[in-house]
């Protein structure tokens, strides 16, 4: 490579950089203000939407919310998912290949129709109750994450392993546990981070399956902007990327998720 495209790459790579960042530090400016109304740059330096966010009520339990639909959804997903991604990819050349594109149809279907779908066959038929709804279709669009990623470190995954620990003694059940899942710990976290974090975001599916007293923190701050038009939507999306790092550091300090990718 020489100098004029090393030096292209490396101003491309800072643009790019520069273009993923930038926004960023418009929110964080943004909640930062003294003003009354969403600005950058800030007007003074304040932490008061910060402490309006902490107060307010509605924010802190439409935050709970999403923290518990998100935590559970993904949970039953990953339950579903890693034995669906295993037998995927295992028993690839038994199983149709129509049959794994099932698992994936929540990401192909608009999420409008989906989530309208959810409306009329849960709430409307069966009459679940608003957080059930919630949970069930939480669950549902977060299982493709787990099938996808899980799958695809299922492919890079040697099968010798697995089937030396059986003709040594080990149970299949007993092997799965022992031997599969500790060697693709790093995609069952990549799954469960992404997974996590699209159903935190979530805004058309949930939108048609909340009810009174019941919502989650997306839809809650889209409702609180046709209203307002103040800072602290800025400040509630510097909390929600402060607990993604967190979530991400105590993923890398328990885990060891660095030592395990490389």
């Amino acid at each position: 490579m020489t100098a004029r495209s090393s030096l292209f790459v490396r101003l491309m790579a800072n643009l790019v950089f520069f273009f993923l960042l930038a926004p960023l530090v418009i929110i964080f400016g943004a909640s930062l203000t003294t003003g009354t109304f969403l600005a950058f740059p800030p007007q003074g330096v304040s932490l008061r939407w910060f402490a309006f966010v902490l107060e307010n009520g509605s924010f802190i339990e439409s935050f709970k919310t999403s923290l518990v639909v998100a935590t559970l959804g993904t949970g039953l997903a990953m339950l579903v998912g890693i034995p669906v991604a295993y037998a995927l990819v295992r028993y690839r050349s038994a199983i149709p290949g129509w049959f794994g594109s099932i698992f994936f149809l929540p990401v192909l279907v608009p999420e409008i129709v989906f989530g309208f779908s959810l409306l009329k066959s849960v709430i409307v038929t069966l009459e679940l109750p608003v957080m059930t709804a919630l949970l069930i279709s939480h669950t549902i669009i977060a299982i493709p994450y787990a099938v996808r990623v899980v799958g695809a470190s299922l492919a890079s995954f040697d099968f010798s392993a697995e089937e030396a620990a059986i003709s040594l003694g080990c149970p299949p059940l007993k092997t799965f546990f022992v031997v599969v899942l500790p060697n693709i710990r790093s995609g069952i976290v990549a799954a469960f981070i992404l997974a996590f974090i699209t159903s935190m975001n979530d805004v058309s599916v949930s939108l048609f399956l909340t009810g009174p007293g019941i919502s989650t923190l997306p839809i809650n701050l889209f409702t609180y902007v046709e209203q307002h038009f103040d800072p602290s939507v800025a400040a509630v999306s510097v909390l929600l990327m402060l607990l993604t790092a967190i979530v991400i550091v105590i993923v890398e300090r328990t885990l060891g998720l660095s030592k395990v990718m490389k």
